[in-house]
């Protein structure tokens, strides 16, 4: 399913690990796209994320070898030794900059506290053909951590003035410095550090599309891990 012999960067992150870019990630994004418009029905909403569009699993296989991946290639520039979880789906952002909800015009991290020694990795696989459906950006706090943790909660509630934007994040704002903007290429895959501040670079909504042959679908991973003793 992965690429055994990929291309590998690495984009720095002031502050923080790299951004490690994979080109020609999947072996054939072209069937992973196949199947997404063939599962379109399967795909759902979790509101317990906020996800700004439906979502589908892709199973404990996927999730397993996607890990393989991360192992071979990119646990160490995150700092990882072993991995606790793994999770991986697939995802199209559909909504329009009217129907965010606050939480969704910031850009956000992907992972809650971890205990101590554990640390956090995400990935987005890009399948998609135009690039003005949107990259990554990534994001740094210009607060206080009480200031950004007000900003975060304010947000969650539902205060749309807290938030800073009228849409999709996609420039440093009164709460946040945009720090890099890793730009979409189809089968291109990113991996980062999940404590880090990100949002994906939506600046043309109305090419969101609920079409996965059409849209901004993407493939995410989600990790866990014991981190590398220093």
């Amino acid at each position: 399913m992965f690429n055994p012999r990929p291309q590998v960067c690495y984009v720095a992150i002031a502050g923080q690990a790299p951004c490690v870019v994979v080109d020609d990630f999947l072996l054939d994004p072209h069937a992973v796209v196949a199947h997404a418009v063939a599962a379109q029905d399967r795909f759902a909403v979790d509101p317990a994320n906020y996800y700004p569009g439906p979502e589908l699993d892709l199973g404990r296989e996927t999730a397993l070898r996607l890990d393989e991946f991360f192992i071979q290639h990119v646990r160490r520039a995150l700092g990882a030794q072993r991995t606790i979880s793994v999770a991986a789906r697939l995802a199209l952002a559909t909504l329009p900059p009217e129907r965010l909800h606050p939480l969704q015009r910031l850009c956000h991290r992907d992972c809650a506290d971890l205990a101590p020694g554990v640390g956090a990795a995400a990935a987005v696989v890009y399948l998609f053909d135009d690039p003005r459906l949107g990259g990554t950006s990534f994001y740094r706090a210009t607060g206080s951590l009480e200031e950004t943790a007000r900003v975060m909660r304010a947000a969650h509630a539902g205060t749309a003035a807290h938030t800073g934007a009228s849409g999709y994040l996609t420039a440093s704002n009164a709460h946040f410095e945009q720090l890099c903007t890793i730009p979409a290429c189809f089968n291109r895959a990113i991996f980062y550090d999940g404590t880090i501040f990100h949002a994906a670079q939506i600046e043309v909504p109305a090419l969101l599309h609920g079409d996965p042959a059409r849209g901004r679908l993407t493939m995410n991973g989600f990790f866990r891990f014991r981190q590398r003793s220093a």
